[in-house]
């Protein structure tokens, strides 16, 4: 077993002695302790020599970041973490922060040399991050974390599963989440590091990457729900499921039979830890061992008061008991179980209508797998009772069998016999799957956007400063598809070349002047509903954007755009 480290010494003097303690895996080559060391010490130098107290980080490579974040701490800097590069996410966050680095406008960059014998252990309470929530809400609310805080969780994240992870020699950790967020920072970044358990740096977008990258030496899976309901049984797991060592899963919980299917597909039933981004981790659970029931990870103390989750740790910035938002029913054998969400309490005409319990009602009917219930604009002025529903294969054939009106109408008379006829629904969209960010929850701005009409919603794979992948959620009922055609709606070409520069301009820094389209090609049509992935392609210096449009059925139109400057 290596060494562990706290969290405050990991990149200090302190592990001086530890040069080949392996820290991450890099298209196939090991980089090894005494590598990062002097990585930190450049990024160190680096922010020492800019003014001010706050830097914003945002890497794709999980490496850079790892020796950007702890230079950072070393340079005696409060380090700012968005959760992505987008225009608006960036054009809020430059006024907060006096520098930035990585995929950030300014970048700064590390210094050519350093030497690391002045990195000393951190102070674990002066130590600080600030990280933005992801939840159901959709706004960013940022909270600050002490590296005393992360040192706990981390120790408590070992103290209950280490032992299963450390039998495994070379075990790797590879993540389909970001370290942007606190569960990709805790279990990609911060607990391999005072393990000493190497991290591959890339994140994983697509199952057959899953599948190709766990088939080498032992591994363990970070993952999300919305990537663990997605595992195809045509992608060959053999090889994978006899390396992996354990799978995670957070960000929300795993539906049973997503668990079940993962047990399955990968020969491990995933380990859900459940927590916020202001609690930190709270339980954690297996189903195929605890079933619904989730166990207190160690150091929690918690306590139910009028039927919602209260908790105290030290994973929280005080010794105050945190009241969650969280229904729960303590159970005699110990645990709890999660009862739904306490602030998901709306008024229509006046009543008091449960989303949660709506969600609850719809699954019960049988026609539909998973269900989230908002309030969207009504067209009018005012809100109108909405539902983003999965359908299950019994809601699918009947769907298709009878059409969305006449499907939405059967939907209502079951409801009615669960719910008060003012908890009716009055839209509806009906998706292969629900809509999700990079931590796998599934915002309720992602699910507004399905109301929208304009833009479909974009779930981003990948963001660099040359390439970028999203893939959109395609439904009937995008303003686009009006009159095109009636009862057959096809995706516009124009629509597709608008799409692909709307999203390149969130990404890249595009001319503000498009000069002209090359090589369009319209290879198949695009029929909703359907999960189309759009890869983007950027060469600044010959202001070409190069798109393609594809989808499991392949590839439906491609194209290079070229833009320039107002004087071109």
């Amino acid at each position: 077993m290596t060494a562990w480290l706290s969290l405050a010494e990991v990149a200090s003097s302190a592990s001086a002695g530890l040069a080949e303690r392996p820290v991450a895996w890099r298209a196939g080559a090991l980089i090894r302790h005494a590598r990062w060391v002097q990585d930190v010490a450049r990024w160190r130098a680096a922010f020492a020599s800019h003014p001010g107290r706050r830097i914003a980080l945002f890497f794709e490579d999980g490496y850079d970041f790892a020796a950007a974040l702890y230079g950072a701490w070393h340079a005696g800097k409060e380090v700012v973490l968005p959760g992505d590069a987008q225009a608006a996410t960036v054009q809020g966050l430059l006024p907060q922060v006096d520098g930035c680095a990585g995929l950030l406008p300014g970048a700064i960059a590390p210094a050519d040399s350093a030497q690391p014998s002045n990195l000393h252990p951190l102070d674990l309470r002066a130590t600080r991050l600030v990280i933005y929530t992801s939840g159901s809400s959709g706004q960013p609310l940022a909270i600050a974390k002490t590296l005393g805080q992360m040192d706990a969780e981390v120790r408590h994240l070992q103290q209950v599963f280490g032992d299963r992870l450390d039998g495994a020699e070379g075990l790797t950790v590879h993540a389909t989440v970001t370290h942007q967020h606190i569960y990709g920072l805790l279990f990609c970044t911060l607990w391999p590091l005072a393990a000493g358990r190497p991290f591959s740096v890339e994140r994983l977008a697509y199952p057959e990457e899953m599948a190709l990258r766990l088939d080498g030496r032992p591994g363990v899976l970070v993952s999300s729900p919305a990537h663990l309901k997605r595992l195809p049984a045509s992608v060959d797991w053999a090889a994978a499921r006899a390396r992996l060592r354990a799978v995670f899963s957070s960000g929300g919980p795993l539906p049973p039979e997503s668990a079940q299917q993962a047990l399955a597909t990968l020969g491990q039933s995933p380990i859900e830890v459940y927590g916020s981004s202001e609690t930190g981790g709270i339980a954690w659970r297996q189903r195929a061992t605890h079933g619904d029931r989730w166990e207190p990870l160690p150091g929690v103390d918690w306590r139910i008061d009028d039927g919602i989750l209260s908790v105290r740790s030290a994973h929280l910035a005080d010794d105050a008991w945190w009241e969650t938002s969280d229904r729960v029913q303590a159970l005699p054998e110990g645990g709890f179980v999660l009862r739904g969400r306490a602030d998901r309490i709306v008024k229509i005409e006046e009543k008091r209508v449960s989303l949660t319990g709506l969600e609850q009602a719809v699954v019960a009917t049988g026609l539909a797998a998973e269900a989230r219930a908002l309030l969207v604009e009504a067209d009018g002025g005012g809100a109108r009772l909405a539902l983003v529903a999965v359908p299950s294969e019994q809601g699918w054939a009947q769907l298709r069998r009878d059409g969305k009106r006449a499907f939405n109408e059967h939907l209502r008379r079951e409801l009615l016999l669960r719910v008060e006829r003012v908890a009716l629904p009055r839209r509806f969209r009906y998706v292969r799957e629900l809509p999700a960010n990079t931590q796998g929850k599934s915002t309720e701005a992602l699910l507004a956007a399905l109301f929208d009409g304009v833009l479909p919603p974009a779930e981003w794979h990948e963001r660099t400063a040359q390439r970028s992948e999203l893939a959109l959620e395609l439904t009937p009922e995008l303003r686009v598809f009006d009159g095109h055609f009636p009862g057959m709606p096809v995706l516009p070409g124009v629509v597709q070349i608008d799409w692909a520069v709307a999203f390149a301009a969130q990404c890249f820094a595009l001319p503000p002047r498009f000069l002209r389209a090359d090589v369009l090609k319209f290879h198949a049509p695009v029929l909703p509903p359907l999960r189309l992935v759009l890869t983007l392609e950027w060469e600044a210096g010959a202001g070409q954007l190069a798109f393609q449009y594809s989808s499991p059925a392949g590839s439906h139109s491609s194209g290079r755009l070229v833009f320039g400057p107002d004087d071109a």
